[in-house]
C-alpha cells in the first residue's frame, strides 16, 4: 500500500462528503472506514479508479452511520435524495477543505492538528507523536475541532492567508519520530499554490522549499545546531534550491509582492552564496525593508538589524537593534552574536549565557552554552 498515496487522497473524499452534505464530523469518520477498507482490500487488486472507489465507500459508509441513528432521519432523507453524482470538482472541493481546517474560529493549534489528521491524512497518534503530547490529549483536541467546524458552510471565498499561515506552522514544527511534517507541509502547500494560483502561496512554497534544502547541514554529527555561516554548504540541496528559486521567480514576476514572497527571496539569496562570505547582505537588507514595511513585524525588524550588523559593521546593527523591545525571541542572542563581531567579548559572553538561560528549545540552548563556554576560554586565555 502507497500510504502517501492515501494521504493524497484523503482531503478530495472528505471534501466530496461534505460537499454532498455530511456534516465535517461523521465525513471524516466514514473517509477514514474506507481508508481501513482499502488497506484490506487493495493488496487484492487495485481498483482502477482509487479516488472513485474511496468516495463510494465512504459515502456508504456515511450513509450506514446516518440510518442507524434515529435523531438524524430529517438529515437522512435529505442525504438520500443527493443523486450520486460522480466524483465532484476535485480542486474546488479540496481548497473548501483547506479553508474549513484553518477556520478563524479554531485556534492555531487545533487549525494545525485538524489539517494534519483531514488533509495530510495523519492518524492521532502519528499527530500526537509529532507534538509530543499523549494520543488521548490530541483526540480530544481534535473531536473539539470538528465539532467548531462542523456546521460551517461556505457562502463567501476562503481566507486563503489563514491557510498560508497554518501550513508554516505544520513546516515551522519540522520532523518529529516518524512524521516528517516539514515534508507534509511543502506537499501541502503545492497543492495550494496549483489550486489558488495565488503569489503569496507560491511564495510559501519557495520559502519552504530553501529552507528544507539546508536541513542535512543544519546539525552536526552530535546532533548540535550549525549555524548558517558554518553550515557546509555542500549538503544543501541544490535540487530543491533550484526549484524553490524557479517558484519564487515566477511569483515575483506579477508584481505582488508579499511576506511570504520576500522572506524567500531572503533565503534565496542566502541559498545564492557559495560561502558566506560572499553573501549579499546589502540586498539582503533592502528585502528586510520590504518585509518590515509588508508586516511591521518586530522580528522582521530585529533580522533585519543583524543583517545590518553583516552588510554596514556590528556598530551600525547594534545600533539597528536599539529601541527594540529585549523580550522578543532571540534579541538576546542577537546583541550577543552583534557584540561580538565588534569585540566587546566580555560583554557577548555574558549574553550569550543569559540567551541560553531563555532559548526556546534544548538544540538553541545548547548552541547558546557552547558560544558563552567558548568565548569564557578565550577571555581566560
Amino acid at each position: 500500500m502507497d500510504e502517501v498515496a492515501l494521504r493524497t487522497l484523503t482531503p478530495t473524499v472528505i471534501a466530496v462528503l461534505v460537499r454532498r452534505g455530511a456534516d465535517f464530523d461523521t465525513a471524516e469518520d466514514a473517509v477514514q472506514e474506507a481508508l481501513i477498507e482499502a488497506v484490506r482490500v487493495w493488496p487484492r487488486g487495485r481498483p482502477r479508479d482509487p479516488r472513485g472507489w474511496l468516495i463510494t465507500v465512504a459515502w456508504r459508509k456515511f450513509l450506514d452511520t446516518t440510518r442507524a441513528e434515529a435523531s438524524r432521519r430529517q438529515r437522512e432523507d435529505a442525504v438520500l435524495a443527493e443523486p450520486p453524482a460522480l466524483p465532484g470538482p476535485a480542486v474546488d472541493d479540496t481548497l473548501r477543505l483547506y479553508f474549513l481546517c484553518a477556520h478563524p474560529s479554531l485556534t492555531p493549534a487545533s487549525a494545525v492538528a485538524l489539517t494534519l489528521r483531514a488533509v495530510a491524512g495523519l492518524s492521532t497518534r502519528q499527530i500526537a507523536t509529532a507534538y509530543l503530547v499523549p494520543e488521548a490529549t490530541m483526540a480530544q483536541r481534535i473531536s473539539r475541532a470538528k465539532r467548531m467546524v462542523s456546521g460551517v458552510r461556505f457562502n463567501r471565498p476562503g481566507d486563503v492567508a489563514t491557510v498560508l499561515r497554518v501550513l508554516y506552522l505544520v513546516f515551522n514544527e519540522g520532523y518529529s519520530g516518524a512524521v516528517d511534517l516539514a515534508a507534509e507541509a511543502i506537499r501541502l502547500a503545492r497543492q495550494v499554490a496549483v489550486m489558488t494560483r495565488d503569489e503569496e502561496a507560491a511564495g510559501l512554497l519557495a520559502l519552504m522549499l530553501l529552507h528544507h534544502a539546508r536541513r542535512a547541514a543544519r546539525t552536526g554529527v552530535d546532533g548540535s545546531l550549525v549555524p548558517l555561516a558554518e553550515q557546509d554548504r555542500g549538503r544543501w540541496d541544490t535540487r530543491l534550491i533550484a526549484e524553490g528559486v524557479e517558484v519564487l521567480q515566477a511569483a515575483l514576476a506579477r508584481d505582488r509582492l508579499g511576506e511570504f514572497q520576500a522572506q524567500a527571496a531572503i533565503a534565496a539569496l542566502h541559498a545564492d552564496a557559495r560561502t558566506a562570505r560572499e553573501t549579499d547582505w546589502v540586498q539582503i537588507v533592502e528585502w528586510y525593508d520590504e518585509l518590515v514595511r509588508l508586516t511591521g513585524s518586530p522580528v522582521a525588524r530585529l533580522n533585519r538589524a543583524v543583517a545590518v550588523g553583516a552588510a554596514d559593521g556590528p556598530r551600525a546593527g547594534l545600533a539597528a537593534l536599539a529601541g527594540l523591545d529585549p523580550a522578543l525571541p532571540r534579541h538576546t542572542a542577537a546583541l550577543a552574536y552583534l557584540h561580538e563581531q565588534a569585540g566587546d567579548v566580555a560583554v557577548a559572553a555574558r549574553l550569550y549565557a543569559r540567551a541560553a538561560r531563555v532559548a526556546s528549545n534544548l538544540l538553541e540552548r545548547d548552541h547558546l552554552t557552547r558560544q558563552a563556554a567558548r568565548l569564557n576560554a578565550r577571555l581566560r586565555g
